[in-house]
């Protein structure tokens, strides 16, 4: 009779005996299981995909190894998406027994893929479906687990050992063609050695690639490198979105991606060297960053995706903390905040990137300073929006003023509007100038009226209304485009007297600074400056400053201006040009401008800044007196349609 033990060791035989000729069976029909499993790919991708996959040959090579020629996927009726003349690849076996496919070695030789848009449509359109099933489940995303799964399943299809031959990625956008041609690829004992050539409409260039690269361990360190004269030029974004971009190395560090306690954990850096950026949008001339690295560390939950406080931002001597956060939880909320440790103040006006500050050059400073922005909006209650943007200094002094001499304020000086990049005729500011007015000889009526549109809280803020960017930002966020500013009197004075109309980031980031230091240093009075304002604004078409204004509506000093006048020209400082579009054929306000105006001298009697016999006269029709008369003639006969500007709407103030 037997032992236990012998029955164990007889089991244990019969098992390995039946893996043994599962395993021989496996191997002996493997050709025609891949056959079959090649046949079930092009079912698949001929039935929900409306594509044609086909392979010429296919075999075993070795144990794990398949060789594959001839690897072709055609849409139907559109450019072929992919083909690969030869491909040889290994995977571990003992994973695909469990479903799960990792590939050990992979050999390419002659191949291309490409996407291709044009007036047939998209190659790839068909492979862009969305999964119903996905669509339609209302089950909550973990994204924690979502980009864990996909991250692994992507470093698996990387093999460990990899060789490559004439692989070309092609993209053909409505004619703007870009190649990336993979001459070589090597990635053994995971050095990772890599020779590309990029071919564009207007560029051809090539690019070594080298580092190292982990992908069972999810870790890699790589830089980009030009291989010949000049900087890396950026394919396709140039042409498709009028972004020209270059630098000269770029090195991606991925030290860690783990993922425990239902926290997915990315970390590692990024840097660059002469980052060259240049858009209409941002700036007019090219915005050059010397050096910068980011730091990071990618947090995703269950319910939030961000971008860590203990991560690091450096460009040239500014280094800062972001935080960044996406949070679903119960609502959809949104949080930035930015921090800036102290540091001296003339290190941050050296680092600032050139082309971006160029009013800055030249400028010196002296102190330290910190600076904490803290940002939160929550979709579903929009209304409980925080902007809390706070600078703290340290001695902090302008001690040489840049290309923009914030001096200038306070004398005489030569203005110039710049409209549409063409100068307007100057109007000098000061005494010299007959149409000149000192604050002082401005109607009282006018400033109240301005300044009660404007910025009410001119005398008491320092450049910056943090209510005023509040509601801004919701009002932009509303209409999903920038609709609405925040300007200030301040801000409005040094864009008009330092800067130029363009709508680009450049301008507007200087105009923040600028003020800051305008308002924070005390450089010029606030009566000085909005003697300035009154004198440089445009009121009219070529009409500048508020004593040409004053006689061409009305043929009078500014002193002299009555209340209905003032109301009137303080409704027009937006949209100065199109003044003559607030009154009917027969020369009267049209009931929109009338309405514009009796809210705005309520506004004052509420607030105190009127008091009722102010308005006693006010029924009495504005009646225009001077050279602006002849322009609403002109109007009558004028048969082009009124412009989008020149629509009747609300007044906001």
């Amino acid at each position: 009779m037997r032992t236990r033990k012998q029955k164990i060791i007889l089991a244990a035989k019969i098992i390995a005996t039946i893996f043994l000729v599962i395993i021989i069976a496996l191997f002996a029909f493997r050709n025609a299981l891949l056959k079959q499993a090649i046949a079930k790919i092009s079912f698949k991708m001929e039935r929900d995909y409306n594509s044609v996959f086909s392979i010429k040959e296919a075999s075993f090579v070795g144990f794990s190894g398949v060789s594959l020629s001839q690897i072709i996927l055609v849409p139907k009726d559109a450019d072929t998406l992919f083909n690969i003349q030869k491909m040889k690849t290994s995977v571990n076996f003992w994973r695909l027994l469990i479903g799960d496919i990792q590939l050990g070695t992979l050999e390419i030789e002659n191949g291309y893929v490409q996407l291709v848009k044009n007036k047939k449509g998209r190659n790839f359109e068909a492979f862009l479906k969305k999964d119903e099933a996905t669509t339609n489940s209302n089950e909550k995303r973990n994204y924690a687990k979502f980009a864990y799964r996909i991250i692994s399943k992507v470093l698996n299809l990387v093999p460990t050992d990899m060789k490559i031959e004439n692989l070309s990625f092609r993209l053909n956008d409505d004619g703007n063609k870009t190649t990336v041609n993979f001459q070589k690829l090597r990635l053994v004992n995971q050095q990772l050695e890599t020779y590309i050539k990029v071919e564009t409409n207007t560029f051809t260039q090539r690019i070594r690639i080298r580092g190292f690269a982990d992908p069972r361990n999810k870790k890699a360190d790589i830089r980009f490198f030009n291989m010949d004269s000049g900087a890396i030029k950026m394919p396709y974004i140039d042409e498709r979105f009028n972004l020209k971009s270059s630098f000269d190395s770029i090195r991606v560090n991925i030290e860690n991606i783990d993922k425990s306690g239902g926290k997915l954990h990315i970390d590692g850096f990024a840097s660059i060297a002469n980052l060259m950026v240049n858009h209409p949008k941002i700036a007019s001339k090219d915005v050059v960053i010397k050096n910068a690295k980011f730091d990071f560390r990618f947090l995703l939950g269950s319910d939030f995706i961000s971008i860590d406080s203990s991560s690091t931002v450096e460009f040239n001597k500014i280094k800062f903390h972001p935080y960044l956060s996406y949070e679903t939880r119960e609502d959809t909320i949104y949080k930035l905040k930015v921090a800036i440790p102290k540091m001296k103040a003339q290190d941050f006006i050296s680092s600032l990137p050139d082309g971006l500050f160029s009013h800055f050059q030249g400028m010196e400073a002296e102190g330290n300073f910190e600076y904490n922005l803290d940002f939160m909006f929550n979709k579903n209650k929009p209304n409980t929006l925080i902007f809390d943007s706070n600078l703290k200094k340290e001695n902090l002094k302008i001690t040489k003023y840049g290309e923009a001499n914030l001096n200038k304020l306070n004398g005489e000086f030569v203005y110039r509007a710049i409209i549409n990049n063409v100068p307007q005729r100057p109007v000098l500011i000061g005494s010299s100038n007959p149409n000149y007015t000192p604050l002082d000889q401005i109607s009282p009526y006018l400033q109240k009226c301005v300044l009660t549109s404007e910025d009410p809280s001119f005398f008491s803020h320092r450049g910056f209304i943090n209510e005023a960017f509040k509601q801004s930002i919701l009002k932009n966020i509303r209409t999903k485009k920038f609709s609405r500013g925040a300007s200030t009197i301040s801000m409005q004075l040094i864009k008009n007297v330092f800067l130029t109309r363009e709508k680009t980031a450049s301008r507007k980031l200087e105009e923040i600074l600028l003020v800051y230091i305008l308002e924070n240093n005390r450089i010029a009075s606030k009566e000085r400056m909005l003697e300035v304002y009154f004198n440089i604004i445009e009121w009219g078409p070529n009409v500048y400053g508020i004593g040409e204004a004053s006689q061409f509506y009305f043929q009078k000093r500014p002193a002299d201006l009555t209340l209905k006048e003032c109301l009137f020209l303080a409704t027009i400082v937006p949209k100065p040009k199109k003044f003559m579009w607030q009154f009917d054929n027969e020369g009267k306000l049209k009931s929109f401008a009338n309405q514009q105006q009796k809210f705005l001298s309520n506004l004052m009697l509420r607030r105190g800044i009127l008091i009722p016999e102010d308005t006693i006269g006010q029924s009495i029709p504005l009646n225009l007196s001077g050279n602006a008369h002849s322009l609403l003639k002109l109007k009558v006969q004028d048969s082009i349609p009124v412009d989008s500007l020149a629509v009747e709407e609300p007044y906001e103030f």
